[in-house]
């Protein structure tokens, strides 16, 4: 069962870049090794850029181990699961690490996300601390008396101005919020957590088992699961990635860190990654394209990870031909296809080598990359990383591995592959089988060991390089009081991609606008789970089993897209 025959061994390592190995050695290591060996690497080096402040790694490494005793100080025993939920920030790397260094798990939590969201995962990850952004506290607040969360820990978007680096020295806090309590003992600065003399760094006993963070994804129940992702998970994750992106390791980087970081995406290549390389990350918390060009060519970015759509707006600005962007050496793009006329146009552009990728959350979240000096294929989401294996299985059994060129589902197994869903065991018997993830993307691998995605087995949506469930969004729509039935579906947009689309049967003698949907749907979901359209229907297609056929919906829009059936009036 999910056994590889002779003929199918692994015929992608013959498309290695060179030096790129077909396996690493595994760490025995803590995740915070990173900082660790960064500091000692480069200790000069610069760790972080934001505006006019800086940090070396020497630094980085002190304040991390502050912060961490402090939290030691404050009650954080082994284990204890601590809440991270900032934008892109100086404060975000190093409350980070912390954490870790304190022998905490880090929760990563989306900063737009709303209360019904912030209520589960806090609830179900049994936090205990929580550092957050000031102006989260408005949907923070009203939680605490249905939280777990004791403490918490606030920071502004300019404390980083006053951290106790080298440069710059300290200043006062500046901007804290009205509505934020100053004489509340468990309400507390995150600036607090960096001062004193004391420091920490925990042991891992098991950096296999042990976990490092508790990341949040969805299901195709809609309810979000944590994926246990521990310390080996993570590291070996980074190894790989750094290990096909060899030919910067003895380079003095700097990174572009666009992608959000509560993302596992963003975790890994603008956190993980630039510690691996001891490289500076370049916190963005905010995409302009004139700004972001600005800080390329500035601080003379080297790697930047991105999503599609980033890639697509700098070719369409206006002014990025203006730009040298000759220092830009690897660019890395994720969750979705970028066309080929536009990888091309961009690689021309900069210079650079722009690769693509594939992942999930439950893997780290990296599996496959196409080589950066190598043949490449358009479409295909690359080659199996080093000591990663994936098949192509019936969509059946999940047991019978299929020749190339064959759809089936995707399964993959490596390090870097999640200990389980927590407190989720029949998800996690159900996704991890003999070994192997079982992705519930569809697709297939050519001669060559190239592989394709072409579908999802899931409902799950991508919008704006989020994982979105409908199943939530059905759920959001049926707790209006006048809604009867409702089903939201992913529906292709000319400029978009794909983009959410409700459709709504109302009760009786109800009348409501899009409008009313739509705000409905602001006051409980963060803002790219929200409906694009509306639908307004007197029934919607189901089964003889009564369940609503989400694709049918989907196939009827396709059919309208093409010209086969007349547009609906919205």
């Amino acid at each position: 069962m999910n056994k590889r025959t002779s003929a199918s061994t692994f015929p992608w390592r013959e498309h290695y870049d060179p030096g790129v190995r077909h396996n690493i050695e595994l760490p025995h290591a803590p995740l915070h090794a990173l900082v660790d060996w960064a500091a000692e690497k480069r200790p000069e080096g610069l760790a972080c850029i934001f505006h006019d402040f800086r940090m070396t790694y020497a630094e980085m490494q002190r304040i991390c181990e502050t912060i961490a005793a402090n939290l030691r100080a404050h009650g954080l025993k082994q284990g204890d699961r601590v809440a991270l939920m900032l934008p892109n920030l100086p404060q975000t790397y190093l409350a980070f690490w912390g954490i870790l260094k304190a022998g905490g798990v880090v929760v990563m939590v989306n900063p737009v996300y709303m209360k019904t969201e912030l209520r589960h995962l806090l609830t179900d990850s049994g936090a205990r601390f929580m550092i957050a952004h000031d102006p989260a506290w408005k949907k923070i607040a009203p939680l605490r008396e249905e939280v777990p969360v004791e403490k918490f820990f606030l920071t502004a978007l300019d404390d980083a101005g006053a951290l106790p680096v080298a440069v710059g020295g300290r200043a006062g806090e500046k901007g804290i919020l009205p509505e934020i309590p100053t004489d509340d003992a468990n309400v507390l600065r995150f600036l607090s957590l960096t001062c004193g003399t004391e420091r920490y760094s925990a042991s891992v006993s098991n950096p296999a088992e042990d976990m490092a963070i508790l990341q949040y994804t969805g299901g195709t129940t809609g309810v979000p699961k944590g994926v246990v992702l521990t310390h080996v998970n993570l590291l070996v994750n980074t190894m790989q990635t750094c290990n096909w992106l060899g030919s910067m390791k003895d380079e003095e980087n700097v990174v572009a860190a666009l992608l959000p970081l509560f993302h596992v995406y963003g975790l890994q290549v603008a956190l993980l990654v630039p510690a691996a390389f001891a490289a500076a990350a370049l916190p963005i918390p905010r995409y302009d394209p004139g700004e972001f060009l600005r800080l390329l060519i500035t601080h003379r970015v080297t790697l930047f990870p991105g999503a599609p759509s980033v890639y697509l707006s700098l070719l369409q600005h206006k002014e990025t031909k203006n730009y040298d962007l000759s220092s830009l050496k690897i660019a890395i793009s994720g969750s979705a296809p970028i066309p080929a006329e536009a990888f091309l146009l961009f690689e021309e552009l900069t210079g650079s080598k722009l690769i693509e990728g594939y992942g999930l959350t439950e893997s780290s979240p990296i599996t496959h990359l196409t080589p950066a000096y190598g043949k490449r294929k358009f479409g295909s989401i690359g080659l199996p990383i080093p000591n990663t294996e994936a098949m192509i299985v019936d969509m059946e059994l999940g047991i019978i591995e299929l020749p190339p060129n064959k759809l089936g589902e995707l399964i993959v197994r490596g390090p870097q592959v999640m200990r389980e869903y927590y407190n989720h065991p029949d998800e996690t018997a159900g996704a991890l089988r003999n070994g192997w993830l079982y992705t519930g993307d569809i697709g297939y691998m050519d001669e060559e060991g190239f592989f394709y995605i072409k579908d999802r087995k899931k409902d799950m949506v991508i919008v704006g390089g989020y994982n979105v469930y409908p199943r939530e969004i059905d759920e959001v729509l049926l707790a209006h009081p006048d809604v009867k039935e409702a089903v939201a579906a992913a529906v292709v947009h000319p400029t978009r991609g794909e983009v959410l689309k409700a459709y709504v049967v109302l009760k009786e003698g109800k009348t409501l606008t899009t409008v009313d949907i739509l705000s409905h749907c602001r006051k409980k979901l963060a803002k790219y789970k929200v409906p694009r359209v509306v639908e307004f229907r007197e029934s919607l297609p189901r089964a003889v089993t009564g369940k609503i056929l989400r694709r049918a919906l989907q196939a009827e829009e396709a059919d309208r897209a093409a010209g086969r059936i007349p547009d609906k009036q919205e």
